[in-house]
C-alpha cells in the first residue's frame, strides 16, 4: 500500500496526474490534487531530487508503487525558535544519556528508519530511496544526527540541507527519547547556523509535541525561496567547527 493508503495511480486517481519524463521539470505546485499529489514517475537522480526540494516538493510512495511527488497544503514545519522541550526531556539531556554525532553513520540511520517503518505498515524508504539519499549524502547535502548510548546507535534523524533550509525525511528510535534527543540537538545546531526552519512534511503527534505546526504552502514556498538565497553548508557536518 502506498502513503495514506493509496493503491491506485495514473488514470485510476480521481484527479489529473502529471507524468514526469526524462526532463527534470515539475508542474507548478498549485496544481496538486486535494491530497497534495503533484506528479508521478521520473527518477530519484540527485538533479531531480534537489530540483524537487528547491520547489517544496518531495518523493513519498510505497514499495511497488511508482514514484509519487508531493507538495501538501498546508505544510507541517518546525520553526527553530518554537522548539518545545519538556521538563522530563530537559532532564534526559542534562544527564547526558545520549551522545549525539553527525554524519558518522548516515547509511545506518536510513537503514534503521527503513527497518522501523517495515515493522509497522510498510515503508516509503525503498531500496532505491536508500541509495538515492546515500548519494545525496556523498554529495554533502544530506545529513544525519545520531544518538548513541553505551556505544550503540539507538536513534537518529536524516534529511536534506539546502541553503538555510533543512528538509527532514525520517527518524527512528530503539530506546526511549533517543530520536527526540537527536532532533533537539539538531535544532540547536541549526539555530547556531541561522537556518530558518526544519521541514517535517506531514503531521505527526510526536513532532507537534515538539512545537511543529502547519503553515500554508504559499508561506512555505516563500520560506524555501528565502532560505535558498544562502550558500549550502556542504560536507561532513561532524568535522565542521560549528558542529564540534
Amino acid at each position: 500500500m502506498g502513503p495514506n493508503g493509496l493503491w491506485e495511480f495514473g488514470t485510476k486517481y480521481l484527479m489529473p496526474i502529471f507524468r514526469l519524463g526524462d526532463e527534470i521539470i515539475f508542474p507548478p505546485v498549485h496544481l496538486t490534487s486535494g491530497k497534495g499529489i503533484l506528479a508521478i514517475g521520473g527518477d530519484l537522480s540527485p538533479g531531480r531530487l534537489l530540483a524537487a526540494y528547491r520547489q517544496g516538493i518531495f518523493p513519498w510512495y510505497g514499495e511497488g508503487d511508482p514514484i509519487i511527488w508531493w507538495s501538501p497544503d498546508p505544510r507541517f514545519i518546525l520553526f527553530l525558535e518554537e522548539l518545545r522541550v519538556s521538563r522530563s526531556m530537559m532532564k534526559v539531556l542534562r544527564q547526558g544519556t545520549f551522545r549525539i554525532t553527525y554524519d558518522h553513520k548516515f547509511r545506518e540511520v536510513v537503514l534503521s528508519c527503513q527497518k522501523s517503518r517495515r515493522k509497522q505498515n510498510g515503508t516509503w524508504i525503498t531500496d532505491d530511496m536508500l541509495e538515492a539519499y546515500c548519494t545525496l549524502h556523498d554529495l554533502g547535502v544530506a545529513h544525519s544526527a545520531e544518538a548513541w548510548h553505551e556505544g550503540k546507535l539507538v536513534g537518529g534523524i536524516y534529511g536534506v540541507s539546502l541553503g538555510r533550509c533543512f528538509f527532514g525525511e525520517s527518524m527512528f528510535s530503539l530506546m526511549s527519547n533517543a530520536s527526540k534527543a537527536a532532533l533537539i540537538d539538531l535544532v540547536y545546531k541549526l539555530r547556531e547556523l541561522k537556518f530558518e526552519f526544519l521541514d517535517c512534511q506531514v503531521y505527526t503527534p510526536h513532532l507537534e509535541s515538539l512545537g511543529a505546526r502547519f503553515i500554508s504552502r504559499d508561506e512555505f514556498i516563500g520560506l524555501v525561496k528565502s532560505g535558498l538565497r544562502h550558500e549550502t553548508l556542504r560536507g561532513n557536518w561532524e568535522f565542521m567547527p560549528e558542529f564540534s
